[in-house]
């Protein structure tokens, strides 16, 4: 079977740009600004890392990448075409083909009561691919756990897991909001691990995240402070 990592689409030098994107919130209180006139170009190959402390605006950041929020100001590319004048639908259909994002929490991105295989199965039908999937867990570190339920996988192996449905799906990016903060040194070995091995075959990568080995992947480094990207 052909190896899924190297199923890669081409296009474009950058996977990813921003164009003075600005984000506001309304609260009781008035409007909270929480990322204001970012512009920054995401290379379609590598690990991007999007680093801060809490509250520097790398969350939302990654949730505009995603196309998962709008931006209240300025303009997305994928691929080299804008989104702004996307509808909703055309968004989620978007977002359903060519983008995944990994979240904190590993459970949050899989379906519990499915097995490691049918997980696989699910993310490629998910983005209408009928490409088969029976050799992915071992690409992914995981052998012979394809018929394992979801919580027999540690913290570290189920994130192995998340970022392999997005390899299932064919996605052209894949984004990662702090997807070591809620493991253990071991398990998040793991993750690290695995976008490394993701970067060296050509999957572009975004990651937003404070933990400085993490960090230290990155090939592309965007640090943000109080919404805005640091000097």
């Amino acid at each position: 079977m052909t190896d899924l990592y190297d199923e890669r689409p081409t296009g474009p030098q950058h996977v990813l740009r921003l164009r003075e994107v600005g984000v506001e919130y309304r609260t009781p209180a008035g409007s909270v600004t929480a990322v204001s006139g970012v512009t920054l170009d995401v290379p379609a190959r590598g690990i991007t890392v999007l680093a801060g402390p809490s509250g520097s605006g790398k969350s939302t950041l990654l949730r505009v990448l995603s196309l998962v929020e709008r931006p209240t100001t300025g303009g997305v590319e994928l691929r080299g075409a804008g989104t702004a004048r996307l509808s909703s639908r055309a968004r989620r259909a978007l977002r359903r083909e060519e983008v995944a994002l990994v979240f904190q929490n590993p459970a949050d991105n899989l379906i519990g009561h499915l097995t490691v295989g049918d997980n696989l199965r699910a993310a490629a039908q998910a983005a209408g691919r009928t490409t088969a999937v029976d050799e992915l867990p071992a690409q992914l570190g995981l052998p012979g756990t394809s018929a394992w339920k979801v919580s027999a996988l540690s913290g570290g192996q189920q994130q192995r897991l998340s970022f392999g449905c997005a390899l299932a799906r064919g996605a052209s990016v894949v984004l990662a909001d702090e997807p070591t903060s809620q493991l253990d040194a071991a398990s998040a070995d793991l993750v690290l691990e695995t976008l490394a091995d993701l970067s060296a075959r050509g999957v572009p990568v975004v990651v937003a995240s404070h933990d400085p080995r993490l960090i230290a992947l990155a090939d592309t480094r965007f640090d943000l402070r109080n919404g805005v990207l640091a000097a």
